[in-house]
């Protein structure tokens, strides 16, 4: 089974088609998506739709439940916040229907998925060594998958002894033992890559591939401007920052 993963999305229109033109081109037989469809970017209701039309699994994420009034509004900085506001405004019914309906975990074909991590699917980042190694103490699934950093990683665990780390663009994993990947994110990359992230899963060859693509970020930019979102927000997708 080939498995396309996307996630962190944050209502970044133009980094999902160029992502999901990509993923055409590999043919999966599925999309998983880690959730944060929303929050950030300009164009949310867009990206649910395309979400809930591609995507057969999809989670919820921090920023789809503050701007369900799941989470509280203070629970987030003043940038993040602000656009967490704008979007609440911005969401339609059938977004809000779509967001709804989703949890922040889920276990498919032998893997466990997490929006952010198991020992809390909704807010811890997975950025460190031992916050892996405790992630995947606290799974059974061979494979182990998060979101919410932004950061590609794949992190392996064997007999006890932690391997891996970054996965930037082009890195291709063989996956003997266990691991904990995040695919990196769609609309708002965090490692210094400007570029879109996503990963492709192939159970059968037990590989995982962490791919790029590039996108028209002026685009997203000029249209957060145009929607009043903060400009440090905008300015950032520039950087991978």
């Amino acid at each position: 089974m080939r498995v396309a993963i996307i996630s962190d999305v944050h209502a970044n229109d133009h980094a999902l088609a160029a992502v999901l033109e990509d993923v055409d081109a590999t043919a999966p037989d599925t999309v998983w998506c880690l959730g944060d469809t929303v929050g950030y970017g300009p164009a949310p209701n867009r990206c649910c739709e395309v979400v809930e039309e591609r995507a057969e699994l999809c989670l919820v994420g921090n920023h789809d439940l503050v701007v369900l009034g799941v989470l509280d509004i203070s629970d987030f900085n003043g940038e993040a916040a602000a656009a967490a506001l704008w979007t609440r405004n911005e969401l339609d019914d059938r977004s809000r229907e779509f967001l709804g309906a989703l949890e922040p975990t889920a276990k498919e074909n032998g893997a466990e998925l997490f929006h952010a991590s198991p020992r809390d699917p909704v807010w811890e980042y997975v950025l460190s060594a031992e916050t892996a190694y405790f992630s995947l103490l606290e799974t059974t699934a061979p494979l182990v998958l998060v979101g919410h950093s932004h950061v590609a990683l794949a992190i392996g665990l064997e007999e006890g002894e932690l391997r891996g780390g970054l996965a930037p663009g082009g890195t291709v994993v063989e996956l003997a033992g266990r691991w904990l990947l995040n695919p990196g994110s769609v609309g708002q990359p965090r490692d210094g890559d400007p570029r879109a992230a996503w990963l492709l899963l192939d159970t059968d060859a037990h590989t995982a591939s962490f791919r790029r693509v590039e996108y028209e970020i002026a685009r997203t930019q000029a249209e957060m401007d145009e929607k009043g979102l903060p400009s440090a927000l905008a300015e950032r997708l520039a950087h991978g920052l």
